[in-house]
């Protein structure tokens, strides 16, 4: 047999490399700040760009695709090209992609800061960044189908199922939820509103954690397994059944993140029901993985890098028995928007995700430069830091958790609420936020030392050059299956035939969840009396989004007993019609803000903002001095309701014709309201006069931004009126 000289290209992999473990410790970094944050408020009081709100989507941004991203994209170049005994089909490409992606880390990097946010959660960028999003992803895409049709190898590993199944689940979750019209550069309203926003998001949330943060992760394990300890995968077949039935059952399951809300029962159910089935093809992958290490337990004492790939593949078991867990309805009674979520999120982020890089990056880095690591006695070190770091940072989250539900839930004997002040259950918790911090930290120290190590290594070993490799020309692959050959035999060499159908599994959920909710009217019941917002609100609501208010704050009230009692009436569906984007949050930090409308004077909120401690003595919330002091941009609100009347709400010409005059009279009401605190009269003034003595520019109060934040919130659940049932029952 003749046999063909070809060289893999490693320079791709290193770049993928050094952009994981550059982005990881900026990530993680940021997550530790945002836990600070929790023990000190004003940790950065005044500076708006790094105010909580406007972090955390970059937390978890840099952490998903920054980190994560890279590392899928380091182990995939290095392990299909010698899955396939071919070089990437097109060096542009893999180029692209690499630059590609590290300018859309910078992008989120610069605008979240800075406010320019969807408020989707994990899909948070503008409109111009999702369509490089998708432009980068295509490309890799591409590459790597094309890379599979030169390949030299007849089948394909399982590996690269997993490859192919999160390329094309990615996009189609991306596209599809990320569709807005634009109002500006780096503004834009989401295509669907309330409910069925909603739904397509945690389509599109819930899946993203499945095939971006689970799926290449599976493909890389069952490539880095068997490599790291030398042995072959478990089970062929049942690598079979985990692919096809995790990624069929998977996107189902969405709708688990709206139990109680205001979706449609019929979806709800569906989502508990395949969530549960979602248990069997997740423990299989796990088993599949610890069990490929059968015979390899000595080296697994010894070799840091199988030590990091054990937990994280428990780590992943424990994740994926939790998520079938928390969808059962008594259980996410209990357990939705509390800190029990954060502690679920992180185990499979910190375990499962963290530590497979790591283990990952100890295998491929010494190889990627012929060396040997500089110090495995480090790797160890950090392999048991990073350990006691994620047990000191989930443990105390779960126990929040389970502190918040039940102090959320209790009632006195006569009836009332045990804790009727909300800032109660908040103060409980706070030694278990010490732990967090402490225990983020030592993961970030962890880090550290790996990157120290990782230098080193780098600094022993030799220039990263194209490796040299040979293998047998494939022959031509014959059309239909052979004799004796199985059906998922013959799929293997068929990878067009294998995308399809996989395309086709992944569907099948999707269409029959997502079609109805959009396109079937009773499915969202209509109230008369819910009308848009003012254009005053609708700039205040902006506003909401830019800080990442929702972040702290839901604005969904379930129909329980306890919730009612404290907020109000429960949350229907035909109250948010008009959202655009829906704002029902996942974590209840603050209360819940859907019934807050004419709760408070409008002063009780300006004093809030500026200062949260004096309003609520014992919050956790920052000020935002500079809603205050701000001048609210009125230039695009009627562009804004054009696109809003493009997207279904019905504002009349009129109405968009006469937006500037409607703000001015709702501001000047509003300012008119603060006028009767005597202290904001007094220092309104004192500014007021200073700037004029001082020939200095005076901002009136109405065109402030805190103006239209005041309007928006005292809007908020007032367009139905409740009849108090108990009250007329007594008289």
């Amino acid at each position: 047999m003749e046999m063909q000289q070809f060289y893999y290209d490693n320079k791709i992999v290193k770049k993928f490399i050094y952009a994981t473990l550059l982005w990881g410790i900026v990530g993680f970094s940021v997550g530790l700040l945002l836990a600070l944050m929790f023990l000190f408020p004003n940790l950065t009081e005044g500076i708006s760009w790094l105010s909580f709100g406007r972090l955390r989507p970059l937390h978890t941004n840099a952490v998903i695709f920054a980190f994560v991203g890279n590392a899928i994209y380091a182990g995939v170049y290095y392990s299909l090209q010698r899955l396939l005994k071919a070089r990437m089909a097109s060096n542009f490409l893999s180029n692209f992609n690499f630059w590609g992606w590290q300018a859309i880390i910078v992008a989120a990097a610069i605008t979240l800061p800075l406010g320019y946010t969807s408020s989707k959660e994990y899909a948070e960028l503008e409109w111009p960044i999702d369509i490089a999003i998708a432009l980068v992803w295509v490309a890799f895409g591409v590459n790597m189908i094309w890379t599979i049709l030169q390949r030299r190898q007849r089948h394909l590993y399982v590996a690269i199922w997993f490859y192919l199944g999160t390329f094309v689940t990615v996009a189609v979750l991306h596209i599809f939820n990320s569709l807005a019209l634009p109002v500006s550069f780096l503004k834009s309203y989401s295509a669907y509103a309330g409910v069925q926003d909603a739904l397509v998001q945690w389509w599109y949330g819930h899946n993203a954690v499945a095939f971006f943060l689970t799926t290449p992760f599976l493909g890389l394990m069952y490539y880095f397994v068997p490599k790291a300890a030398n042995r072959p995968v478990y089970s062929y077949r049942l690598s079979i059944v985990h692919f096809w039935s995790l990624i069929f059952l998977y996107i189902w399951a969405g709708p688990h993140h709206l139990l109680y809300t205001s979706l449609p029962e019929w979806a709800q159910n569906l989502g508990v029901a395949f969530s549960v089935m979602l248990l069997a093809p997740s423990w299989g992958g796990m088993i599949n993985g610890l069990l490929t290490l059968r015979g390899a337990w000595d080296k697994v004492r010894t070799d840091p890098v199988l030590k990091f790939m054990v937990v994280a593949i428990t780590g992943y078991g424990m994740a994926t028995f939790e998520g079938p867990l928390l969808s059962l309805k008594n259980v996410n009674a209990i357990a939705h928007y509390s800190d029990w979520i954060i502690a679920h999120v992180h185990v499979g982020a910190l375990a499962w995700n963290g530590f497979f890089t790591f283990g990952m990056l100890y295998w491929l880095i010494p190889r990627m430069f012929k060396t040997k690591l500089y110090s495995t006695a480090l790797a160890n070190v950090h392999f048991w830091i990073g350990t006691l770091g994620i047990i000191l940072y989930a443990l105390p989250m779960y126990v929040a958790g389970f502190v918040q539900a039940s102090m959320w839930k209790q009632f006195n004997p006569d009836g009332s609420l045990t804790y009727g002040n909300f800032l109660e259950t908040v103060n409980e918790i706070i030694p278990m936020y010490w732990m967090r911090a402490i225990g983020g930290t030592m993961f970030i120290i962890g880090a550290i030392v790996m990157l120290y190590n990782v230098v080193r290594t780098v600094a022993s070993g030799s220039e990263v050059t194209d490796e040299l490799a040979e293998a047998v020309a494939l022959k031509k692959v014959p059309k239909y299956r052979t004799k004796g050959e199985g059906w998922h035999t013959w799929l293997e060499r068929k990878p067009i035939k294998l995308t399809i159908f996989a395309t086709i599994a992944i569907l099948i959920g999707g269409i029959i969840q997502i079609v109805p909710t959009l396109l079937v009217k009773s499915n969202i019941p209509t109230i008369s009396s819910v009308k848009p917002y003012t254009p005053l609100e609708l700039e205040g609501r902006d506003i909401y989004i830019r800080e990442g208010c929702v972040g702290c704050h839901s604005q969904m009230i379930r129909p329980f007993r306890s919730e009612v009692e404290r907020y109000g009436e429960y949350s229907k569906a035909g109250e948010f019609v008009y959202d655009h984007p829906f704002l029902w949050g996942s974590k209840r930090t603050g209360p819940d803000l859907h019934r807050i409308g004419q709760k408070y004077n409008d002063s009780w909120h300006l004093n809030h903002m500026w200062d949260p401690q004096s309003t609520s003595p014992g919050s956790i919330m920052p000020s935002y001095k500079w809603l205050i002091k701000d001048e609210l941009d009125k230039s695009d609100t009627q562009d804004k309701m054009e696109v809003m009347v493009s997207l279904g709400v019905p504002y009349s010409e009129e109405e968009i014709a006469n937006a500037q005059q409607h703000m001015l009279e709702q501001g000047t009401k509003i300012e008119e309201n603060l006028y009767a605190d005597p202290d904001f009269a007094k220092s309104y003034e004192a500014d007021k006069k200073y700037a004029q003595e001082n020939g200095e520019a005076f901002v009136e109060m109405r065109n402030r931004e805190i103006v239209a934040v005041i309007a928006y919130i005292q809007r908020l659940g007032t367009d139905i009126k409740v009849k108090d049932e108990q009250k007329t029952a007594k008289n």
